[in-house]
């Protein structure tokens, strides 16, 4: 094959269709992070969370109501106690809480929690954890929200009582 053949294979295979912008933008899933002030400690962070995209932390600041912090899912949902023979009735509606972290970041899959420790077993992110304690109320959480088969958001939160919000740290994760 001549160079000028190869060259142009080279710029046939190379071409843009158009193809690859529709199928990227249907398959990206997002969470909300942020419809309230972002507290200063949290815009200075300026750290990766390393996975096979190493991407950066982003600002948390959420408005919530509630007096704590929002529930995770409990998922799959199944009753505390699956004996027949007892004789309190469970229900969803009745038992379960809300999975309201996923409805503040407007996510319909599962949500679960993460200690600190497993999220961070080799003291990577001493600064992230430091910076929400400071922004919140002095406890962090750490929620892992699944964005599909490999791809997952990390939420590093506190909640700040006084302003009424959820504030902390996301990091957008892929783990295959």
């Amino acid at each position: 094959m001549s160079d000028d053949a190869y060259s142009s294979f080279l710029d046939q295979a190379n071409q843009n269709t158009g193809a690859s912008k529709a199928s990227t933008k249907s398959k990206s899933a997002t969470t909300k992070a942020v419809d309230t002030d972002v507290p200063v400690a949290l815009q200075n962070v300026d750290q990766y969370y390393t996975s096979e995209s190493d991407e950066p932390f982003e600002p948390v600041s959420l408005k919530w109501s509630g007096k704590n912090m929002p529930s995770e899912s409990m998922s799959p949902r199944e009753p505390p106690c699956l004996d027949p023979r007892d004789v309190k009735l469970h229900t969803l509606t009745d038992d379960f809480p809300e999975d309201e972290f996923a409805e503040l970041i407007e996510h319909d899959s599962e949500v679960s929690t993460l200690t600190a420790g497993e999220f961070d077993p080799r003291g990577e992110y001493k600064d992230v954890l430091a910076a929400v304690e400071k922004s919140g109320d002095g406890r962090t959480r750490i929620y892992r929200v699944e964005q599909g088969r490999a791809r997952l958001d990390y939420y590093i939160v506190s909640f700040d009582k006084e302003g009424g919000r959820v504030v902390g740290l996301k990091a957008k994760a892929v783990e295959s």
